[in-house]
C-alpha cells in the first residue's frame, strides 16, 4: 500500500491508536485483504514514531489474525474480521450430492441414545430451581458422578460441555506466546482453542500404552504451562494409557509447575474406566468428563474436577458469561447416570459401537490393514499418501477426515468414523484399503 495514503488516513500517533484505527480501514476495505503493508522503518519515519511502536501495532493485529508476516518478508493483510474462528473445527470438505458413505463424524447414533423423557419430566422437582445462586454443580449430579470418579481430593464443577471446559481452563493457564504440551494425535479442538489463545502446541508422541516418556521429558524441557491428554480411551486411536505408562509420566512431572488437563470423552462408552494423576497431583490436575457421547449431543454437559483455589478462578471467569450450567441440564443428566433403564441403554451403545468397529476392523485386516485400539467410535488408519487417500475414497462417494487435522507432526493417516450402522462394509473396507495403498482392486473382465 502507499505510504502517503496510509499515513494520511490514520491520525493517532500511540501504538494501541495505530492498531485500532488500521483495523477499522481492513474490516471497511479501504485496505484489501492481500495489501502488502510498508516498511515498519517507514511507517514509523513517516509517523514520526519509533519502530517499536509500529511494531507493536502490528503485533496487536497479528494477535487477531488481522495481519500476518515480518521481519524481512513483510507484513501483509490476512483477514478483515477480529473475531477469530475455529478453522479445523468448520472447514469440512464439501463432497456434494455425490457421497455415498460419510465417514467423517464420529458422533453417537441417535437411535442408541437413551430416552430422556422421564429424566426431563424430572428436572423440574430440582432444589434450587431458577435462583440466581452460583454453585458450581448441584448435589443430584454430583452424587451422581462421584462415586465413579477416578480420584477424591476434589472439588467439581458443571461445564457446558467438555470442550467449553477445556477452553476455561486454557484461559486460566495461558498467556499468549506460552507452550502447551499436547499428546499427538488429539482431537481437532484442542488445537483451535490453542491458536485461539495464541499459545504454540508441543507434540508428544504415544505408543499403544499412551505419551511416549521420553517425548513427555522432551516437553516438559520446553516448560509448558499445560500437559493436555486422554487418560482413558483415546478418543482418535482407541489407544489406553497403561498403569506402568502412567507411573513413568508421573515421575517425570516430578518438580514442576505443570498443569496436568485430563480429557475422558468417552464416558459411557469405554470398557474400562480411565486412570488419572490426580491422586499424584490433585493441586494441579484437572479432570473433564463429557457426557455428549453416551446421554445425547444435545446435552451441553461435562463435570470437571480440580483443587478448590483453581475451581474458584473457573468460577470467577464463568462469572463474566453464564455463571453456572442449567440446572435443568444437570438434573437430568443426575438421572440418566442412575436410571438403570438409562444405564441399560447406554451399555447397549457401547456393545453396539464396539460390534460396528470390528466388523470394518475384521474386513480390513482381511485386506492387509492392522487395526489397533478399542471403544473408541472411529478407526485412525496408517496410510501411504493422505492427499491420494482422500481423493481416492471421494472418487468413490467416501468421506472420512485427513489425520493431519489431528497432528502437530505430521505422518500420513485419515480418520474413519465407524459409530454410524452402514451396508457394504466390504466394499468401504476394500476402498479404504486401496486409498492406504496396500490393495489393489481385481481387473473385471472386460477391463481390457
Amino acid at each position: 500500500m502507499d505510504l502517503k495514503t496510509l499515513v494520511a488516513q490514520v491520525s493517532s500517533r500511540t501504538m494501541r491508536g495505530i492498531a485500532l484505527e488500521v483495523a477499522e480501514l481492513i474490516r471497511n476495505g479501504r485496505i484489501p485483504i492481500g495489501t502488502k503493508l510498508p516498511p515498519v522503518r517507514d511507517l514509523a519515519e513517516a509517523f514520526g514514531v519509533s519502530p517499536a511502536t509500529i511494531s507493536g501495532a502490528w503485533k496487536h493485529l497479528r494477535s487477531f489474525r488481522m495481519v500476518d508476516g515480518g521481519g524481512r518478508t513483510g507484513t501483509w493483510v490476512r483477514g478483515d474480521q477480529t473475531t477469530l474462528r475455529p478453522a479445523r473445527y468448520e472447514d469440512f470438505a464439501n463432497y456434494g450430492e455425490n457421497i455415498v458413505a460419510d465417514l467423517r463424524f464420529a458422533s453417537p447414533d441417535p437411535e442408541l441414545l437413551p430416552d430422556t423423557k422421564y429424566a426431563l419430566t424430572q428436572a423440574h422437582q430440582l432444589r434450587n430451581l431458577h435462583s440466581y445462586s452460583r454453585e458450581s454443580i448441584c448435589s443430584e449430579l454430583k452424587n451422581a458422578v462421584a462415586p465413579g470418579w477416578p480420584y477424591a481430593e476434589c472439588m467439581f464443577t458443571a461445564v457446558n460441555g467438555g470442550y467449553d471446559g477445556l477452553h476455561t481452563v486454557l484461559q486460566i493457564i495461558v498467556v499468549p506466546g506460552c507452550a502447551v504440551a499436547v499428546e499427538d494425535p488429539t482431537t481437532l479442538r484442542v488445537f483451535d482453542i490453542l491458536e485461539k489463545l495464541g499459545a504454540r502446541p508441543i507434540g508428544v508422541e504415544c505408543d499403544s500404552q499412551g505419551p511416549l516418556p521420553e517425548s513427555l521429558r522432551a516437553a516438559l524441557g520446553q516448560h509448558p504451562v499445560a500437559f493436555v491428554y486422554q487418560p482413558g480411551s483415546h478418543s482418535i486411536t482407541g489407544m489406553r494409557v497403561s498403569p506402568s505408562r502412567l507411573e513413568e509420566m508421573r515421575r517425570l512431572l516430578v518438580g514442576n509447575a505443570t498443569m496436568i488437563v485430563e480429557l475422558d470423552g468417552l464416558a459411557g462408552l469405554a470398557s474400562t474406566p480411565p486412570l488419572t494423576l490426580g491422586s499424584a497431583y490433585p493441586e494441579r490436575t484437572v479432570h473433564i468428563r463429557t457426557f455428549s457421547k453416551s446421554l445425547g449431543t444435545d446435552f451441553r454437559l461435562a463435570v470437571l474436577s480440580s483443587s478448590p483455589r483453581f475451581a474458584d478462578q473457573i468460577q470467577a471467569l464463568r462469572n463474566f458469561r453464564e455463571g453456572w450450567t442449567s440446572r435443568l441440564l444437570q438434573s437430568a443428566a443426575a438421572t440418566l447416570l442412575t436410571d438403570q433403564g438409562s444405564l441399560h441403554q447406554v451399555a447397549l451403545a457401547r456393545d453396539t459401537y464396539a460390534t460396528r468397529r470390528a466388523r470394518l476392523a475384521a474386513a480390513l485386516a482381511e485386506r492387509g490393514l492392522s487395526v489397533s485400539g478399542q471403544d473408541t467410535l472411529c478407526i485412525w488408519l496408517p496410510v501411504r499418501d493422505q492427499q491420494y487417500a482422500l481423493v481416492t475414497l471421494a472418487a468413490r462417494g467416501i468421506a472420512v477426515q485427513p489425520g493431519s487435522r489431528f497432528q502437530v507432526a505430521h505422518r500420513p493417516h485419515i480418520r474413519v468414523a465407524t459409530s454410524i450402522s452402514v451396508e457394504q462394509v466390504a466394499l468401504i473396507a476394500d476402498a479404504l484399503a486401496e486409498a492406504a495403498g496396500t490393495f489393489e482392486r481385481p481387473m473385471s473382465s472386460d477391463a481390457h
